[in-house]
């Protein structure tokens, strides 16, 4: 009983706290806190120093027998015929490509790719679901023809209205924030597709019970991957209540992510998740930092709330050395992070 008492006082308190609240022990050792209650000493949250090799379509998953490809100009997808749906769909968006050029079209087609066609708006009407798209318009900005593709059919998916406007929506748009703040980002997302799933329409669009979203930045030196794993409902949850590491969103939809990369290297930044490697501030809305209620401390993490100083952090002022600033939050006096 002593010894687990001598490890809660190394357990840290949750009152308040948001994602990527940084702490300091009284010892001095940093760690960072999670609104979920749980936290991370801050010397195991790094991005790995790869030095990136020249792949082509790195955005790709393992390709099977089964697979209907289709090449779009703004995207690729896999069709699932029996689900009337993509099982993925991939892109790399760019900072440039998040400029805005060219508007919505909402013109909802069948895409003519698809030889055993798509489904189509029949399907959906008055089935209480959104039509909502697995590569979003808002990342096709850049192109007309891109923009048109990005509403057919075979890119869209039976979502719950709450969720399509809601948390969805949310990740794409930060998703999008990441993709400018990293120059480059690798993404594949989609239904998670499995047996005896409700269906809409006459074409019996299987309406999927989970989205997933994985995402790799691939550009030197702070090399990182993530995951999502997100249920067909609305939800008030912060994103990062949502984040999984790709491995984990590999054993969820059996699909093989980022085959591309040397193996070392995607066995590495697939089982790791740094959530503070990311910027998550748009997530959590200006009022809500006043308003979120206290939540009880489970009896795990109940400890002593003096062994935690909290301290708001700042942009590191090193630079890395690609000779950019560093993009991770600090709170040294010195104003530089763990690395620098």
């Amino acid at each position: 009983m002593k010894k687990l008492i001598l490890i809660y006082l190394f357990v840290f308190a949750f009152y308040n706290v948001f994602a990527q609240q940084e702490a300091t022990t009284k010892s001095g050792k940093k760690v960072w806190l999670w609104k979920n209650g749980t936290w991370t000493y801050a010397d195991n949250l790094q991005t790995e120093n790869f030095r990136p090799s020249k792949t082509p379509k790195l955005e790709l998953p393992k390709l099977t027998k089964s697979d209907i490809i289709i090449q779009h100009s703004g995207f690729s997808l896999s069709y699932n015929e029996l689900h009337e749906q993509a099982n993925w769909v991939a892109y790399e968006l760019t900072k440039e490509e998040t400029v805005k050029v060219h508007s919505r079209t909402d013109k909802f087609l069948e895409d003519p790719k698809v030889k055993t066609r798509t489904a189509n708006a029949k399907d959906y009407a008055s089935s209480g679901y959104d039509r909502g798209h697995l590569a979003p318009a808002a990342d096709m900005v850049w192109s007309a023809t891109a923009m048109a593709e990005s509403f057919y059919y075979s890119n869209m998916s039976p979502q719950n209205p709450g969720f399509n406007r809601g948390i969805w929506k949310k990740l794409e748009e930060l998703v999008r924030t990441w993709a400018v703040e990293n120059e480059a980002l690798y993404i594949a997302t989609g239904p998670v597709l499995n047996s005896g799933l409700p269906s809409i329409g006459t074409n019996k669009v299987s309406v999927p019970n989970y989205y997933y979203k994985v995402i790799l930045d691939y550009k030197a030196p702070e090399i990182k991957g993530i995951g999502f794993i997100l249920e067909n409902k609305s939800s008030s949850q912060p994103l990062q209540s949502y984040a999984v590491s790709i491995d984990s969103v590999e054993k969820f939809t059996g699909i093989d992510f980022f085959v591309s990369l040397p193996d070392e290297e995607e066995a590495i930044i697939e089982k790791k998740i740094c959530l503070a490697c990311w910027s998550w501030d748009s997530t959590i809305p200006k009022n809500e930092a006043n308003t979120l209620k206290q939540e009880k401390p489970s009896e795990e993490n109940n400890v002593n709330k003096a062994e935690v100083k909290t301290s708001s952090a700042v942009q590191c002022s090193g630079i890395t050395k690609a000779g950019a600033r560093c993009k991770r939050r600090t709170t040294n006096a010195n104003g530089k992070c763990y690395q620098h």
